[in-house]
This record gives C-alpha cells, structure tokens and sequence, in this order.
C-alpha cells in the first residue's frame, strides 16, 4: 500500500485590508506638544514652589547691590543644607505682618551682641567690614546694644539712610525667612550671582 500523503490544495484567499484610520498629522504634534507643555509646567512649578522662586525687589533699601525694581531668584531650599550666616541676603516675612515680604542682609545670627556707634556697626564688640555699604548711604546715628535671640537674626537693609530693618522691628525669628537671595537676572547688566 503505498504512502499516503496529505495534500492541501491551495485556495485563492482574497485578503481585503480594513481601513486603518489615520490621525491627522496636526493633530498628533498637538498632543505631542500638550504633553510637552504639562511636563514643563509641572517641572516649573516644582522649582518654584520648592527650590527657586523668582522675586521683584521693591524699594531702595538694599541699594546699591539691588535696586528698587529688580527681579531675582531667591534659593527656598538651602537653609535646609545649610545654616543661615552673617551677610546672606534674604528673604522674609515682615514680623509686623507676614502678608508682607522684606529683603535685607544678615548681620547678627543667634547670641551675637550687635551695637552701632555714629554708623560703625560692631558684632560682638568687634567693628565689622561692610564693603558692600557706601559711605553715601550709611546711617551716622547710633544704636544700643541688643543680644539677638536663639533662632533669630539681625537683619539690615544696605542703603541704611532708608532702611526699615531690624534696629526699627526687632530681630527676625528663623521661622519667617523663606530663602536666600541668591542671582539677579534683570536688568541685564546686573545679572549674577548676589554677593
């Protein structure tokens, strides 16, 4: 008996191809370009509210190293790296009413003694430098010693002719500062880091 084989006859099988819908190609760089843009913002709003925020300076007490309308980035996040110290520049909520802000400089950090005799500040009983204080805007008058209190800081504007700071409300509690002054980006010609 001979082999059998299986044999398949072959079947002319009509393929007929369904109409794929094809998206419009502006409609798929706009949906490109919306999720592109989610991201960014939720990226922008990450740095803002947890790392750098941008700021308008507002009035001449901390002229000449800013001036009354310049726009900076105020760091929220370092002084949880790191210990505010005397001659950063921050920022803080007024203590007479926090739903204002105020910008200034440290001068005197927890336990230090600070006392201004005719305009010459002194930390400590010693004189300190302050360079970044032209002798145009320095304040002759005197004021009495003060020991800052722990968790708090002496803080003044550099234009002390105008400056309405820590010799006028007080010592600043750490509670109320929420960053550091840290580049200005306009106007041009003042963009850099703050020192």
């Amino acid at each position: 008996m001979p082999d059998q084989v299986d044999t398949v006859q072959p079947s002319v099988i009509s393929i007929v191809e369904k109409a794929v819908p094809v998206r419009p190609r502006g409609l798929n760089f706009l949906s490109i370009w919306l999720r592109d843009l989610v991201i960014s913002l939720a990226i922008s709003a990450f740095v803002v509210i947890f790392l750098y925020q941008p700021v308008k300076v507002e009035g001449p007490s901390m002229m000449p190293s800013l001036d009354d309308q310049e726009r900076i980035f105020v760091n929220k996040f370092v002084y949880r790296l790191e210990a505010i110290q005397r001659g950063d520049i921050v920022v803080f909520q007024y203590p007479r009413d926090p739903s204002k802000s105020f910008i200034k400089r440290i001068i005197g950090v927890g336990g230090d003694r600070i006392r201004i005799s005719n305009g010459q500040t002194y930390v400590n009983d010693k004189p300190i430098r302050e360079d970044y204080v032209p002798s145009s805007f320095m304040d002759e008058q005197s004021y009495r010693e003060v020991t800052v209190p722990q968790n708090s800081y002496f803080v003044m504007g550099d234009h002390r002719n105008v400056s309405k700071d820590s010799r006028f409300f007080g010592p600043v509690k750490s509670s109320l500062i929420y960053g550091k002054a840290v580049f200005g980006y306009w106007p041009m010609e003042k963009m850099g880091r703050l020192r």
